[in-house]
């Protein structure tokens, strides 16, 4: 029986907290026991939420210095003085406030781009026309989009192939709001993605012409990484997810029921089961850790349990996730993970 087809996680997803310190030339290296080269960061100031400390992300396809901003509507930026390289294990900062301020502490998480590993990234110049299509290289049919127009401020347009029970191609998410899922055909043209290619709507927000478009597409991968959707039930001892694996890194977002928030949470961060409380932060928003409800949270061997009733993300309604492993449930000589 195949368990998982990648035994080591780290290899194409780690969390790295982080003190700045204000100075050049910042090496960030990753703390697994893999080396790892990212080709996507994802950077949160986790000390403040002044509005030079929004949430940050950059890749490899655009090149350092290039950042786009999940919580805000707004272009892409460069700014030489922020992550200037992506090295053989880790990434490099330069003394700009809104990635390295001077003791204020960071968490950054970071993926390898990788077939076997159900990511890709590419770039494309939209024509403001329906029905277009975009070929990638995933090699299977995406899970979960993230489009972002790095030319405009649009909103980041996100789809996730549980959103709905049936036509998900049909509705459309955003990264920095609360709003539940909504019905837009001018999204992906009400058509769903394939193994090698996804179809555009005439939205400006994935299609503006002229515009160059940043996608990212990841797939399911068993004991690595999974996308689902889950019911919550309302009460303390609340959803059990079942994934295959120990997660490293878990998204939730409410799409029916209500309107919700992106909640990030990992295990570098909040603590352990049992503890008082998990520490979320929120993709669409630039609050500070903590600033919110603290939320009890389980990561276990297989999966994640809520033990907190919240409408965000265990209360009357179906919610989507997405989460990426510590280690798989079981490898592929058949050894088990332990809980934390």
């Amino acid at each position: 029986m195949a368990y998982t087809t990648i035994d080591d996680p780290e290899a194409y997803f780690q969390v790295q907290k982080y003190t700045g310190n204000a100075s050049n030339d910042h090496a960030i290296t990753l703390g697994g026991d893999t080396d790892m080269q990212p080709d996507m960061v994802w950077i949160k100031n986790r000390d403040s939420e002044t509005s030079s400390d929004y949430h940050m992300v950059f890749d490899s396809v655009r090149g350092a210095t290039k950042h786009w901003r999940p919580n805000v509507n707004e272009a892409e930026t460069t700014d030489a003085d922020t992550l200037d390289a992506f090295q053989s294990d880790g990434f490099r900062i330069d003394d700009n406030d809104k990635v390295n301020t001077n003791a204020d502490k960071y968490v950054s998480w970071n993926w390898k781009e990788s077939a076997d590993a159900g990511f890709d990234i590419l770039t494309y110049v939209g024509n403001h026309t329906s029905g277009r299509t975009v070929a990638h290289s995933l090699s299977a049919v995406p899970h979960w989009m993230i489009i972002k127009n790095l030319n405009s401020a649009e909103k980041p347009a996100v789809y996730h192939h549980k959103t709905a029970s049936s036509s998900p191609e049909d509705y459309l998410m955003v990264l920095s709001d609360t709003t539940a899922r909504y019905d837009d055909l001018s999204f992906l043209n009400d058509t769903a993605p394939t193994s090698s290619i996804f179809t555009l709507g005439n939205t400006q927000g994935i299609s503006e012409d002229g515009s160059t478009m940043v996608a990212y597409l990841w797939r399911s991968v068993q004991g690595f990484s999974k996308f689902g959707s889950y019911l919550g039930t309302s009460n303390v001892d609340g959803a059990y997810i079942h994934l295959g694996f120990r997660p490293a890194y878990v998204m939730t977002k409410r799409t029916s029921g209500g309107t919700g928030g992106w909640y990030m949470f990992d295990n570098k961060r909040n603590g352990f089961n049992g503890s008082t409380g998990n520490i979320a932060l929120f993709a669409h928003h630039e609050s500070l850790e903590g600033a919110g409800t603290t939320v009890r949270l389980d990561l276990l061997s297989n999966g994640f349990k809520w033990r907190h009733a919240d409408n965000d993300h265990n209360g009357t309604g179906t919610y989507i996730f997405m989460a990426f492993a510590e280690a798989p449930f079981v490898n592929s000589k058949g050894v088990p993970c332990n809980a934390r």
